[in-house]
């Protein structure tokens, strides 16, 4: 092994022939052989992201039902996580402790945590490495173990929110060339049957929020109903008309209740927007330092009968754009008194993922923690399709009706 890359290879080979429970293991003991790691840990955030959970690895595998839990707000690991970079500090006994993010294509999944007997610039670039491979160790094992899963659940879940949970996509956070996308969910009370889902296709990205009438496992299981309708229909190359009449067509036939909901499908190459919107509220546009609502045309809600079909909508994203989905809970009751816009505004330079963290905290603060809906967001960040774009504008974003 060179001593001046991470071995990577024999990182990943050892992972793979580790337990999957072990993945934090694989990397600690690769720290302590090369640079006599005192202590390795990784912690990561709860469902609701307001503790960390660690698991430690000293002379075996971590236990997630013992993992002990740290309040987030206002500690190093979370500057870690919000800036990205490698904290450094002296641990007082004549080593340093160092703290790395772990991110995968901008899904903050939690932090590498090491206490080192010595470091230099060398070996904080190589515990920065092994945070990169642990991420995608973890993203990797996590598909065949709830170590994950029943670690980051700090405080009871109900059936309901079990439900919701597994609806949303893996990583709460997508980046690629031309924009970056995240979600956040704060559930309420009594789950409201919120949902956020988004897929990248080769010269395609589609982004959903929906919204389920009722609380509790009933609502739980027509988004269930919904989300399968919608994902089954984009998975079989649908068009959004069609994704639409689909997810329409699903709740009328099982008579489960309705649902707003807004679909977007957006070109790569263009950055032109097809959009449906199912009675939903509208989406915030941050465009040269102001925040407006999209002008767009309502249709009923998913699950009510009506002779007209979903319209599709077009509208330009330009080079720099910011485009926010979310759902009632967001803005009424109690989540009222959260002035969205100019936390919106005031974010702008922040990744997606902050402006999110920053909207729904805003919003579980106004509501002193006890939401009687759901309240759902969904940040999305237009780069532009080529590098020229990043520092120019692009075309209108005014509204026009569907040609068909």
């Amino acid at each position: 092994m060179n001593g001046d890359t991470l071995g990577l290879e024999d990182v990943l080979a050892e992972a793979e022939s580790a337990s999957p429970v072990d993945s934090v293991g694989v990397v600690a003991r690769n720290l302590q052989k090369r640079f006599g790691a005192l202590c390795v840990s990784f912690l990561f955030a709860d469902l609701v992201g307001e503790e960390l959970v660690r698991l430690t690895t000293a002379d075996g595998a971590a236990d997630g039902r013992k993992a002990s839990r740290i309040a987030l707000r206002g500690s190093t690991y979370e500057k870690v996580l919000r800036s990205q970079h490698l904290h450094v500090e002296s641990d007082g006994e004549g080593g340093c402790r160092t703290v790395a993010p772990v991110t995968n294509r901008g899904d903050c999944i939690g932090v590498l945590e090491v206490t080192l007997p010595h470091a230099d610039e060398r070996v904080l670039r190589q515990v920065g490495e092994a945070a990169h491979a642990l991420a995608y160790i973890i993203v990797t094992d996590r598909r065949f173990t709830d170590l994950y899963h029943y670690g980051r659940r700090t405080t009871p879940t109900s059936l309901a929110a079990e439900i919701q949970h597994q609806l949303l996509p893996s990583a709460s956070c997508c980046e690629a060339a031309q924009f970056a996308v995240a979600g956040g969910l704060v559930p309420a009370d009594d789950i409201g049957g919120d949902t956020y889902d988004y897929a990248l296709d080769q010269d395609t990205l589609h982004l959903s929020i929906t919204d389920a009438m009722g609380h509790d496992t009933d609502s739980a299981l027509l988004a269930t109903l919904l989300l399968g309708a919608l994902r089954g229909a984009r998975r079989l190359g649908c068009d959004i008309a069609e994704q639409a009449r689909r997810a329409h067509q699903a709740l009328l036939d099982h008579d489960r209740g309705l649902a707003t909901g807004q679909l977007l499908r957006i070109s790569l190459d263009e950055g032109l927007v097809q959009l449906v919107n199912a009675g939903h509220p509208r989406p915030l546009l941050l465009r040269d330092g102001v925040v407006e609502e999209l002008a767009l045309h309502a249709n009923l809600p998913f699950g009510i009968p009506s002779p007209h079909a979903h319209r599709v909508q077009r509208f330009q994203l330009r080079p720099h754009d910011r485009l926010v989905l979310l759902t009632d809970g967001m803005q009424e009751r109690a989540a009222a008194d959260a002035d969205l816009a100019a936390l919106i505004r005031d974010t702008r330079l922040f990744h997606p993922r902050e402006t999110v963290r920053a909207l729904v905290t805003a919003v579980h603060d106004a509501c002193g923690g006890r939401l009687r809906d759901d309240a759902t967001v969904l940040c999305l960040d237009w780069y532009g399709t080529h590098p020229a774009d990043r520092r120019t504008g692009g075309d209108d974003h005014g509204m026009t009706p569907d040609p068909r």
